[in-house]
């Protein structure tokens, strides 16, 4: 029991450098292509399109939330905001590398504004959880948004602010979530990229607290000029 427990502790703290897993200098074998879309998974993406991350504990039905999303070009499975460099998902499992499971979401900003996807991504979970989402319990099911830009940074900050307030509304506990400037972002493995497209029936561990995250400029979409 003393094995186990101790285990458990090193997933539930992010580790040390001297403790991190050492990694590897080359990235890891992916997919060229969205399992669905077809698109290119890791880009070049047009001309125009913005990016945003999101960590909201599994990756497996974080990914299938954004790419079902109207606006939203192309999404990739991954690991950020640790220190192991080009990590395995062996790897991030053991809480050793200090990665989050996150979603990368390329996105048309004309079609779904990055509002927009704070208030999907509040919704979705439960950001009070500390190092855990439900039964995922570790550093790598911690809620993030990972920013690109002070823009995107300041807009984090006060939908956080919005939503904190109305989780306390309704008696619930202090959001946890990290939110910083993107790190590096390690793309998953091919048979984690769109992982429910290909396993219908497979785990998603998805639930959000009921709390509605009222962020003013979600609803707002921009005109289409008539032809």
């Amino acid at each position: 029991m003393f094995f186990l427990g101790d285990q458990l502790n090193k997933k539930l703290e992010m580790p040390k450098p001297g403790q991190a897993l050492p990694g590897r200098d080359r990235p890891i074998p992916t997919a060229k292509e969205h399992f669905v879309s077809k698109r290119r998974l890791q880009g070049p993406y047009p001309e125009g399109l913005e990016t945003a991350m999101f960590g909201l504990g599994c990756f497996w039905g974080a990914e299938r939330l954004f790419w079902q999303t109207e606006g939203v070009w192309v999404t990739a499975a991954g690991y950020a905001g640790g220190i192991t460099p080009n990590p395995t998902y062996q790897e991030t499992c053991t809480g050793l590398t200090g990665h989050a499971e996150v979603v990368l979401v390329v996105f048309d900003p004309k079609v779904v504004s990055y509002a927009d996807l704070l208030k999907t991504f509040w919704e979705a979970h439960d950001p009070t959880q500390g190092m855990r989402q439900g039964n995922d319990i570790g550093t790598t099911y911690r809620s993030a948004i990972y920013t690109f830009g002070e823009a995107q940074h300041q807009a984090a900050l006060a939908s956080r602010d919005v939503y904190q307030a109305s989780l306390k509304a309704a008696g619930r506990a202090a959001i946890t979530t990290e939110i910083a400037p993107a790190p590096p972002f390690y793309f998953a493995e091919e048979e984690h990229q769109q992982y429910l497209a290909k396993n219908p029936y497979g785990y998603c561990g998805l639930k959000g607290t009921g709390v509605a995250c009222a962020i003013p400029q979600a609803s707002a979409q921009p005109s289409v000029a008539a032809e």
